[in-house]
């Protein structure tokens, strides 16, 4: 519901204005709740904030650690076989990176963080555990942000 109300209001929320504001604030209280619902922050945070802290093991870049989780929510989307080019449509209209140039690391950082990701929280399945990807495969899925 989160993600549908941020992407459907994608320009509004990148204006800045009170609307884009408190859509914003919707879609966040409505993570909150899932997570309060839940007992854990795992409705919320799946295998994007793993590349995301791995990147931060890394690197240091600079970019938050939500630009981070956006990158890496394309990656995991190709993964996953969903449409991760919608979902980089929608943070590009929102203004946010949609690469690893755009975040200031290297390509290959990306390919490390994706390969390393898996071992952040290893008590956390994700589709990394699952796929088990290997160096040529983090690669592929890396070349899918560009």
């Amino acid at each position: 519901m989160s993600a549908t109300l941020v992407e459907e209001n994608a320009e509004r929320i990148r204006e800045g204005n009170e609307e884009g504001t408190q859509l914003l604030l919707e879609a966040l209280i409505s993570c909150g709740v899932a997570m309060s619902i839940a007992g854990s922050s795992r409705p919320c945070s799946g295998s994007e904030h793993l590349f995301s802290h791995a990147l931060e093991l890394i690197c240091s870049s600079g970019s938050m650690h939500g630009e981070q989780c956006g990158v890496g929510s394309i990656m995991i989307a190709y993964l996953y076989g969903a449409d991760w080019r919608r979902m980089q449509t929608t943070l590009k209209q929102l203004g946010a990176p949609i690469t690893a140039a755009e975040l200031g690391v290297s390509d290959e950082d990306v390919v490390k963080a994706l390969e390393l990701a898996a071992t952040i929280r290893p008590e956390r399945y994700t589709i990394l555990q699952k796929l088990k990807l290997d160096k040529e495969e983090c690669k592929k899925s890396q070349k899918q942000q560009e």
